[in-house]
């Protein structure tokens, strides 16, 4: 491809991506293919020769597109959004153009000072105080891995990266049920195992999990002569919003010296609104916290923000330098590969920069507060509802609710089953997508508004499509 075929197709793919987001709403929002369906349209060997681009572009939009589900669509309600407000897909065809590596900040000094630059802004929009520095990870799981390798390290004196786990102490690590799996992933792969994660029973609708409970497991593993290093908190949780009491785990992380560390991926987000901040409150003593701008915000993915009290730690935990990744006579700067599990890094500060000049704090709080007061008048409209109850209330723009026929009362394997059917009519009827969950052992639907050009008319929808498939189900 030459200089002018790769401006005509530059070209061609912008426009393709504006007229693709302008008729989504066209669109199912899940892709509507069986498995396998897409993989028997492609060839099962690669092509000897070149084909030409129209032929490749051509297959695309045919064998390609309709496997898609569709991330941006208005009508979302499933997971957690990975918003693109336009303007950073803007931002990243720039990354993708330049195509650095920003390892370090010799590999491109700009990408690193912007990154320390925005991460502040993020840092300041949230409420943070100023002794929190930021780094943009790719996802949080990775954020969370880098937390549980730093609180490893710091618990057995910032030995085991040289002498290993085998002879040293057995760690343990708390949190409660309501925790990401990344959390599990992120034990699992850190060396102390799955039986070293210890879920503390959960209380309150917050479904936060209980102090005391806490602070007697703690107090009971040093008597078994285990070695306690950490707490991993969580406000907003995947399933159905769990957050925890963070001033009360606060206290009880620094009276037993141990490292915290607060997953707020989909919630944190939301602190730009200082009227949600309550949820968090006593955030300013955890020694970690990470938030994922790619869901709530609009940055595309990936993009993730970890905070750091004290960065210097987990660098500790991390870095290596040979010397092929020196800067000679620049020992003061940073480079943000060392707060990270992987080397490489692509330019991610860009998107938000882009984002959070474009839209404002103003702008982008405006849709938070939307989606969320849009989702309680949902929950409130669905509630009254005589075959319908919320299972969880509102956590931001997060409930869960279940379809519950007068006919079935009683009997929770048929009211799981017509859930399962319900979630199956709505997500092949197209219009939206919901996702499921288990509260308490119980099979419930998830609805989340946070996609960025969302509506209250998307959001009202979901009503008429939810209960007009449930009485013609029922």
């Amino acid at each position: 491809m030459d200089g002018e075929e790769f401006r005509h197709w530059s070209r061609r793919a912008a426009d393709w991506g504006a007229d693709y987001r302008a008729g989504l709403r066209d669109r199912p929002v899940r892709a509507q293919t069986a498995p396998g369906e897409i993989a028997a349209r492609i060839a099962a060997s690669p092509p000897e020769e070149p084909e030409a681009m129209e032929a490749i572009f051509q297959s695309f939009e045919a064998d390609i597109l309709p496997g898609m589900t569709h991330w941006q669509h208005p009508r979302f309600f499933a997971y957690f959004p990975a918003n693109a407000a336009p303007v950073s897909v803007v931002a990243e065809y720039l990354v993708s153009a330049m195509a650095a590596q920003c390892m370090l900040w010799q590999t491109s000094p700009a990408a690193t000072e912007l990154e320390g630059r925005v991460t502040d802004w993020f840092r300041q929009a949230i409420g943070l105080p100023a002794d929190f520095s930021g780094t943009l990870q790719d996802t949080a799981s990775s954020a969370t891995l880098a937390a549980v390798l730093t609180l490893r390290e710091r618990a057995l004196g910032w030995q085991g990266n040289s002498k290993g786990l085998s002879g040293q102490p057995r760690l343990r690590v708390y949190c409660s049920g309501e925790v990401h799996t990344s959390i599990d992933r992120a034990i699992w792969f850190a060396g102390l195992g799955a039986d070293n994660l210890v879920r503390i029973p959960i209380e309150g609708p917050g479904r936060a999990m209980n102090p005391k409970a806490l602070q007697a497991a703690i107090t009971a593993d040093r008597e078994a002569g285990y070695l306690p290093a950490g707490i991993i908190a969580c406000v907003g949780g995947t399933g159905c919003g769990g957050t925890d009491d963070i001033r009360a785990v606060v206290e009880i992380a620094a009276r037993e010296d141990l490292y915290m560390h607060v997953d707020a991926a989909w919630a944190g987000s939301a602190m730009i609104c200082p009227e949600f901040r309550e949820l968090w409150d006593g955030i300013e003593g955890a020694d970690s916290i990470v938030i994922n701008p790619h869901k709530w915000l609009g940055a595309q993915f990936d993009c993730t923000v970890q905070f750091l009290r004290d960065p210097s730690q987990q660098v500790r935990a991390l870095a290596i330098r040979p010397e092929y990744l020196k800067t000679s006579g620049q020992d003061e700067i940073t480079n943000y590969s060392e707060w990270s599990v992987v080397l490489g890094r692509r330019f991610r500060a860009l998107k938000l920069w882009f984002l959070m000049r474009a839209h404002g704090l103003t702008g982008l709080r405006e849709m938070i507060r939307n989606h969320v007061a849009w989702s309680v008048e949902l929950a409130q409209k669905l509630g009254g509802e005589p075959d319908f109850e919320i299972i969880t209330d509102p956590m931001l723009s997060l409930f869960t609710f279940r379809y519950r026929p007068e006919h079935l009362s009683g009997d929770e394997e048929a009211i799981a089953a017509a859930n399962r059917a319900l979630l199956e009519a709505i997500n092949a009827d197209g219009r939206i997508y919901l996702t499921q969950t288990l509260v308490d052992g119980r099979f419930v639907l998830r609805f989340q508004a946070g996609q960025f050009e969302t509506t209250r008319d998307d959001v009202m929808l979901a009503f008429d499509v939810i209960t007009g498939l449930a009485r013609k189900d029922g």
